[in-house]
């Protein structure tokens, strides 16, 4: 099996995308407003070869279109689309040379799975036809590498949703694409099958070597397997980098709250003569830093339980986690439903008077301006 996953990957050409001004507008459906939608603007950055690359944001952030226009489902309004040096944004879909899994796994149900993979394969034409011994060969590699040989002769509605969805892979796989393009692949899954598909993406993406862009809501699944992060919201870019960097070092407040689970804690805040308030009480020095309002928002592993602390909070619960415990408190300068602070599970929770106090650990302490959002760095 090794053998042919080697053989497979060796004839991956590693392809470096690279996106220019690139913008979608749509019609508006609300014929009462004129402005077209913007569901991509003004993209600018390279996607580097080789790597997986994780399109993330809400719903309707604009990164499926992303991936569409990418792959040429979409015309780009304006700018352009490169593949190394190569201008693809007037090529169609077939000469792109993409493969393309979608959120549902369009298999079809009448054939196996072996006819399934193959199916891409038997619409090669010209030079690029291929005999039915090199089909087979390419059928039997791409199965290998996503672990389905013994599934051949199946259809899908034989197969779990884990399975069809490695079918899928294969399918795109087998056609040798310069780019795997995958659009919430995993969001059909239960919980526990999409930890194990996710590991297997990565897997084959570091065997293959192929460029993949791979489009998600879910924070946990881009941080999880993503050599890059792409942030977006409302078509704009909001922040590209390794995904530590990302959660470390957000560049805006909508960045901080989109990363990490459990969620970051945010504060109404101020900063008054070098220091940082959540209400009348100094939780952070602030050297340098001009009086202002902000918003002060803390990772929960940011929290140290301390009796003397200068955050004093109401205690609502303790919730034991295994490792770990996550307090749970409320705080009147606090923006959301509860405060989550995450601890070790031995440390101690004095709250015998119905409060709970903290101290911060600065380098999971993030300050934003409170007019515009963007990050203060201290």
């Amino acid at each position: 099996m090794r053998i042919s996953n080697v053989a497979l990957a060796q004839k991956r050409i590693v392809m470096k995308i690279v996106l220019k001004h690139l913008t979608k507008r749509f019609p508006n459906r609300n014929k009462k407003i004129k402005e077209d939608v913007i569901a991509v603007n003004d993209f600018n950055f390279e996607i580097e070869g080789g790597k997986l690359i994780g399109l993330l944001g809400p719903s309707g952030c604009g990164k499926s279109t992303a991936l569409n226009l990418i792959c040429g489902l979409e015309k780009p309004t304006e700018g352009k689309i490169f593949f190394d040096d190569i201008d693809v944004t007037n090529l169609p879909p077939e000469n792109r040379g993409v493969g393309l899994v979608f959120q549902n796994y369009a298999l079809y149900p009448h054939l196996t799975v072996r006819e399934n993979i193959r199916f891409p394969l038997e619409n090669f034409r010209g030079k690029d036809k291929l005999s039915k011994e090199e089909m087979e060969k390419r059928v039997q590699e791409a199965a290998a590498l996503v672990q389905i040989s013994e599934l051949l002769e199946r259809r899908p509605s034989e197969m779990s949703g884990g399975q069809q969805q490695r079918v899928a892979i294969a399918r795109a796989l087998v056609k040798m694409p310069k780019v795997l393009l995958l659009d919430e692949p995993l969001s059909n899954l239960d919980a526990r099958l999409r930890l194990q598909t996710r590991e297997e993406l990565k897997r084959i993406q570091v065997e293959t070597g192929i460029t993949t862009v791979f489009v998600t809501h879910d924070q946990e699944e881009a941080m999880s397997i993503s050599d890059t992060i792409v942030v977006m919201k409302d078509g704009l870019l909001q922040q590209m980098g390794k995904p530590q960097e990302i959660y470390d070092e957000p560049v805006n407040l909508f960045v901080a709250k989109f990363l990490g689970t459990p969620q970051i804690n945010v504060f109404e805040g101020k900063i008054s003569g070098g220091k940082v308030y959540i209400d009348d009480r100094s939780v952070l020095d602030a050297p340098g830093i001009s009086d202002q309002d902000v918003y002060v928002a803390i990772r929960p592993e940011g929290f140290i339980v301390d009796k003397n602390g200068p955050l004093k909070c109401r205690f609502v619960n303790r919730e034991v986690m295994g490792r770990d415990t996550s307090v749970v408190a409320l705080h009147d300068r606090f923006l959301g439903d509860n405060i989550r602070a995450i601890i070790p599970s031995e440390e101690v929770v004095d709250h015998e008077d119905g409060t709970v106090s903290f101290s911060l650990k600065p380098f999971k302490v993030r300050l934003f301006n409170k007019t515009t959002e963007e990050r203060i760095k201290l």
